[in-house]
C-alpha cells in the first residue's frame, strides 16, 4: 500500500443541474463549469482552486466559445493556470483524471480540477421561445469535429455518421452472437435501462428524476417512438439538459497541508485505454470488442478482480451489455452510480465527469474499488479507471495505452469491397425511423464469399427485406444480393 506524499488524490466534487423558470436567467456552459469548480471546491474543505496548476475543461458544443479557456478561468480569476480544452469523446473526463493524476504523481504539479458543461436546453428553450440568451459571444456557424468526419466515403454515404445510426449495428450483431430472440435482447435492454432510471430518480442533478420501469421502456406510449431499430426514445442518451461537474485533485502531501481528513481522500489506482479504428468499415466485428475487453480485463486485474460500484458508459444498450458481459455481471447487477446518460442526463462529453462525481460519493459512503469505464465516438474511443477509497498497492503506471492492442485493432477489419456486386451474408444491419416511426432505410454491413466486407443501404420499400430484419429470430447470418442503386450507393435484398 503506496502512502507517497506526491501520491494523487481526489478531494473534491461538484455538480449542479439548472432548471430557471425564466430562460433569461439561465446559466451558459462556462456558468455551469464555474459553479461546478466552486461546489467542489466547497465540498474539499480548502481554497484549493487560487493554487490550480492544471485545468482540463472538456469539450463543449452547446455554446461555443471563441477562446472557452479563458472564459473559465477569467470567471475563476486563475489566469496563470495552465488551462487545456480537451477533444470531443465521451471517454475523455476519465482521460483527463488520469493524465492529471500521473501528472501529480510525477510532481509535474501539485492541484488539477477537471470541468464541463452543457446547456442545451436552455439553448432549445431560447429558440422556442424566440428570445436571444444574455450569454457571451459564440462562434456563428459552429460545427464541431465528431466521429463522423472519420468514416469512408461509403459510410458517410450510408449516413453511418451519427451514433444513433451506428450503435445499433453493436446491437443487432451481439443479439444473434449471444442467441437472443428480439424479444429476449429487449427486454436485456429495458431491465438495466429500469435500473439505470431507479438510480438516476435518487440523484438531485439528475435530468429524469422519474423511476421508469421495464415495461414504460419497451412500450411505445406517451411519445416513446422507435429511433433506430430495435431503440425507442428511453433507450437513447438524452443530451437535452443544463448540467455542469468538476473534479479537483491533488497530491496527498498537499491534502494533508490543507487539513482535508483522509477518510474524504479518494485514490487513483490506474486504468487502461485504447481505440479501436475510427472507420466504422474498417472494425473487425460487431458482435463484441477485443478493444473494450481488453481495456476492462486490464482495470479489473488491478482490482483483483472485483468491483464495489461500477460506471458502464449507457448511451445505447449495446454498451454496458457488451461491457457486462467482459466483466462477467449479471444482468441485474447495478450498472451505474450516476443513473445513466438516458435518465440522469447527457450533457454530451461530459456524463463521466458526472460520473466520477457519483463514485466518489459512493466510495466515501461504502469504501471499497470502483471501475469507471467511458467511450467516445462509435465504440472507438476506450478508457476505463479504477477509484478506490483506500492507497493502491503501488504506483499508478506511467504508460496505460494498450498499444498492442491498438495496432491489431488497426489491421484485423477485412479488405473492403466498395464496388462489388453479388452475393453477401449479413453481418449486421440498422434501420433508422422517422417521426412517424417509418423506416427511412437500412444499412447492412455483410460479407462476400471472398471474405471482404461489403456495405449496401436497404430500400425503405423492400418489404420483405425489412420484414426479415425486424423478426424476432436473429437475422444476422441470411443471405441477400448487392445490386447497383441510386447515386451510385449499392443495395442489398434478401435472395
Amino acid at each position: 500500500m503506496v502512502k507517497d506524499a506526491r501520491q494523487p488524490v481526489i478531494v473534491g466534487v461538484g455538480e449542479i443541474a439548472d432548471r430557471p423558470v425564466h430562460v433569461m436567467d439561465a446559466l451558459d456552459p462556462a456558468g455551469l463549469m464555474t459553479a461546478a469548480l466552486e461546489v467542489a471546491e466547497r465540498d474539499a474543505g480548502a481554497a484549493l482552486l487560487p493554487m490550480l496548476d492544471r485545468l482540463d475543461i472538456i469539450n463543449e458544443i452547446s455554446w461555443p466559445y471563441p477562446d472557452p479557456c479563458r472564459e473559465i478561468t477569467d470567471r475563476l480569476g486563475v489566469r496563470s493556470v495552465d488551462a487545456r480544452y480537451r477533444p470531443v469523446g465521451g471517454q475523455t473526463p476519465t482521460l483527463a483524471l488520469h493524465e492529471a493524476a500521473l501528472a501529480i504523481q510525477s510532481g509535474e504539479i501539485e492541484v488539477a480540477a477537471i470541468c464541463g458543461g452543457e446547456a442545451e436546453h436552455s439553448v432549445r428553450r431560447a429558440g422556442r421561445e424566440g428570445v436571444t440568451l444574455p450569454w457571451p459571444e459564440q462562434i456563428a456557424n459552429f460545427r464541431p469535429i465528431r466521429g463522423g468526419d472519420f468514416q469512408s466515403p461509403l459510410a458517410r454515404a450510408l449516413e453511418l455518421t451519427t451514433p444513433v445510426n451506428v450503435y445499433p449495428l453493436y446491437e443487432n450483431a451481439t443479439r444473434a452472437a449471444w442467441g437472443q430472440s428480439l424479444a429476449e435482447g429487449q427486454r436485456e435492454s429495458a431491465t438495466i435501462w429500469a435500473n439505470n432510471a431507479r438510480i438516476g430518480a435518487g440523484r438531485d442533478t439528475a435530468w429524469i428524476r422519474d423511476e421508469v420501469d421495464a415495461d414504460a421502456i419497451l412500450s411505445d406510449a406517451g411519445g416513446n417512438r422507435l429511433i433506430a431499430w430495435p431503440y425507442r426514445k428511453l433507450m437513447v442518451a438524452n443530451p437535452i439538459v443544463n448540467q455542469g461537474a468538476a473534479v479537483i485533485l491533488t497530491s496527498l502531501g498537499r491534502a494533508r497541508e490543507a487539513g482535508i481528513p483522509e477518510h474524504r481522500l479518494v485514490y487513483v489506482h490506474g486504468g487502461a485505454a485504447a481505440d479501436e479504428p475510427r472507420d466504422i468499415l474498417a472494425r473487425e466485428r460487431y458482435d463484441g470488442s477485443v478493444v473494450m475487453t481488453a481495456v476492462l480485463d486490464a482495470a479489473r486485474r488491478l482490482s483483483g478482480g472485483n468491483f464495489d460500484a461500477v460506471e458502464l458508459y449507457s448511451c445505447f444498450p449495446c454498451v454496458p451489455k457488451m461491457a457486462r458481459r467482459a466483466l462477467s455481471l449479471g444482468e441485474d447487477a447495478d450498472l451505474t452510480v450516476t443513473g445513466g446518460l438516458t435518465f440522469f442526463g447527457a450533457p454530451l462529453n461530459d456524463y463521466m465527469t458526472h460520473a466520477i462525481v457519483a463514485m466518489v460519493g459512493r466510495l466515501r459512503d461504502r469504501c471499497g474499488l470502483g471501475l469507471l469505464y467511458g467511450q467516445g465516438e462509435y465504440v472507438t474511443k476506450h478508457h476505463a479507471l479504477v477509484l478506490g477509497s483506500s492507497p493502491p498497492a503501488s504506483p499508478l503506471a506511467d504508460q496505460f495505452r494498450l498499444e498492442e492492442v491498438e495496432a491489431r485493432a488497426a489491421t484485423a477489419g477485412p479488405p473492403l469491397a466498395t464496388s462489388y456486386l453479388g452475393p453477401a451474408t449479413l453481418e449486421a444491419f440498422t434501420i433508422p425511423f422517422d417521426r412517424d416511426e417509418r423506416p427511412r432505410f437500412g444499412v447492412m454491413i455483410g460479407r462476400n464469399p471472398a471474405g471482404e466486407r461489403v456495405a449496401a443501404r436497404i430500400d425503405a420499400d423492400d418489404h420483405a427485406t425489412m420484414t426479415l430484419l425486424m423478426r424476432d429470430q436473429p437475422a444476422v447470418g441470411i443471405n441477400g444480393i448487392v445490386v447497383e442503386g441510386e447515386n451510385d450507393v449499392p443495395c442489398w435484398r434478401v435472395s
